[in-house]
């Protein structure tokens, strides 16, 4: 393999401990080469290979502990009062140094390993578990989009599901509560029982109360998942928010964010939640999403969702926004996500307009030239 591609492919904190190490490899040489009587600091050569294992693998270990090895014994053989025993000790030293670090990087680059396949495991189960969104749900046009974090992040416990019953369009968003297998199975439970309950209940309180039943019954006593249950039906909607951020409605402009009445507890606490009912217009937008992107940071700065919402979502097909969106994101925090984020838009069209008529250009984000800036809290 090239140099160049090997060095590419090194990650960055094994790339440091690398470096690290040769530093004070160089460090210790400078000093007993300066000091220029009897090695008296050869033991020290024992620390640069801990070093690149506490970052590394043992493929990083290697070069540190060899070079620490060599140049040892060159003190040792090259001392101005000749081989002595006293710095022998300390060359052997340096020898079992080596390899006990050598031994601790294979540790770690198999600890790795087994984490990067646990992590994609939860990956693949959580693609399986979601299922695809859209392009329409009932009278509809729906998308549906899913952002992982960066790689070194956990996978979530973030879902979605939309279901077109006999009560009108039903669509529930979620979060839960920690990471890894652990959510992606607890989010599985929610999906499954919401998917059964959605399609019987006519009131989405029942729903709820079905829902908090199925988390207490999988989780311990500080587990829980914040979610927001919504139905649309002839044009009205209905909200349910149980300690999820509260979805943005987005009208010629202004961008209205659905807070509920009342606060209530996450799912697993038994909330009782109050309904926010909306009447839709024609060209309405709702956008639900995780916290995720509310916490979406870039030098302690969060992601302005609200003042940009209509500009990168309003225009094109729903598809359309939450691509836009997702560029935005990324662009604000520069490629790197600490936590995984659900996106849901979904376009009310009213009687006789349709999605597609109202065009599809999409873009980065579009300004509102006669409403520059407004929005209704």
């Amino acid at each position: 393999m090239p140099r160049s591609k090997a060095r590419r492919m090194m990650r960055p904190d094994a790339r440091a401990g690398l470096v690290a190490g040769l530093v004070l490899l160089a460090m210790v040489c400078a000093v007993e080469v300066a000091d220029g009587r009897s090695p008296s600091y050869v033991g020290l050569l024992a620390v640069p290979p801990f070093i690149a294992a506490a970052f590394g693998s043992w493929r990083t270990v290697l070069p540190v502990g060899l070079l620490s090895v060599l140049l040892a014994a060159l003190f040792w053989v090259t001392s101005p009062t000749g081989p002595q025993t006293a710095v022998a000790v300390n060359v052997g030293a340096v020898v079992i140094a080596a390899a006990i670090a050598a031994a601790v990087g294979a540790i770690r680059q198999r600890q790795m390993a087994r984490f990067a396949a646990l992590s994609r495991l939860a990956s693949v189960a959580q693609k399986a578990i979601l299922g695809p969104l859209g392009p329409r749900v009932g009278d509809l046009p729906l998308a549906a989009r899913y952002v992982s974090a960066s790689a070194e992040a956990d996978i979530g416990g973030d879902l979605y599901e939309a279901v077109d019953t006999t009560y009108g369009v039903r669509l529930l968003i979620g979060d839960v509560r920690g990471k890894g297998l652990d959510a992606v199975r607890l989010a599985s439970v929610v999906l499954g029982s919401y998917r059964h309950v959605a399609y019987e209940r006519a009131d989405l309180r029942a729903i709820l109360a079905d829902l908090d039943r199925a988390v207490a019954r999988s989780v311990g006593l500080e587990d829980f998942v914040t979610a927001a249950l919504v139905e649309e039906r002839g044009g009205t909607l209905t909200v349910l928010n149980c300690g999820h951020p509260a979805p943005l409605l987005l009208r010629q402009g202004r961008v209205i964010p659905l807070a509920p009445p009342a606060p209530a507890p996450p799912l697993g606490f038994m909330p009782l939640a109050r309904p926010l009912v909306q009447r839709l217009e024609p060209g309405d937008r709702i956008l639900l999403y995780t916290d995720g992107l509310a916490e979406a940071r870039r030098d302690g700065e969060f992601f302005p969702i609200e003042e940009r919402a209509w500009g990168l979502l309003g225009h094109g097909t729903v598809q359309d926004g939450l691509a836009s969106l997702e560029a935005a994101l990324l662009e604000w925090v520069n490629g790197l996500l600490d936590d995984d984020i659900a996106l849901v838009l979904l376009e009310y069209t009213g009687a006789g307009l349709s999605g597609e008529a109202r065009g599809a250009t999409p873009s980065w984000e579009v300004g509102d030239v006669a409403n520059p800036g407004v929005r209704e809290v």
